[in-house]
């Protein structure tokens, strides 16, 4: 039932935000900060609407650690579908994500998506992915955050993978801060029962914040190996916070 009522949710905020997409549409026109800032709103709104009967249980750590007054490029490792929503309802500041160019073909969501800038990576072609870091520097320079997980795809796994040094050059050439982002838990949201949703606890933390310019030369050449160990630490924190997941009952 649980996973009936979330499907339900979602179909329902599709239906009755859809006048307020157009609206935003043609507001985008005008003035895209405002735009952006209205549509984060009803994304947020719609997240929490549609995770409520998910049950999924949010644990925020470090939002302190967040600079309010500028844009970050937050670097996260990556689990779950369920990433996008604990990002998005708990992050302070105007955001993109990006994700790979297959979500750009799903309706409505990706609508949704493009209002509030998120970026769309063709893995498949290096000039597209080149094209998708200028594009996420110069959104960085308008101040509006991105949201990237470099290791590419999703990994159940206790150890991270490799993290794509590439998709750090939107700090490297911007200098703005870099936001390390560790989640827990949220595969056993969808993932480890699927087909099904379960009731599950999720742990999303923010790091400190990483300054480029105050790295040093070896450092700032490998920023993803770098942000990856501090992530690695992150994690093991979280564990005291997932004892009743379905996937800690099971060992």
């Amino acid at each position: 039932m649980r996973t009936i009522f979330v499907f339900i949710h979602l179909a329902i905020f599709f239906i009755v935000t859809f006048p307020v997409y157009l609206v935003l549409l043609l507001l985008r026109k005008k003035n895209r900060l405002l735009s952006s800032k209205i549509a984060q709103k009803f994304v947020q709104w719609g997240f929490r609407f549609v995770t409520f009967p998910a049950g999924m249980n949010r644990v925020v750590l470090g939002l302190e650690n967040v600079p309010k007054d500028t844009a970050v490029l937050y670097v996260s490792n990556h689990r779950s579908i369920a990433d996008v929503p604990m990002a998005y309802i708990t992050a302070p500041t105007l955001m993109g994500f990006v994700a790979k160019i297959e979500v750009k073909k799903a309706p409505f969501l990706s609508w949704w998506m493009e209002l509030v800038n998120c970026l769309f990576l063709d893995r498949s072609d290096m000039r597209a992915g080149m094209k998708m870091i200028l594009d996420g520097i110069d959104s960085i320079k308008q101040g509006y955050s991105i949201f990237i997980a470099p290791e590419g795809t999703r990994n159940h796994g206790k150890e991270l993978l490799p993290f794509k040094e590439g998709s750090l050059k939107m700090a490297d050439k911007t200098g703005c801060p870099i936001i390390p982002v560790a989640i827990s838990g949220t595969d056993d949201v969808f993932e480890n029962s699927f087909p099904w949703i379960k009731k599950s606890t999720c742990v999303i933390e923010y790091g400190k914040p990483v300054y480029p310019d105050q790295l040093t030369k070896e450092e700032r050449k490998c920023m993803g190996a770098y942000c990856r160990d501090i992530i690695t630490e992150m994690l093991k924190g979280h564990e005291s916070y997932l004892v009743n997941n379905p996937s800690q009952k099971k060992k």
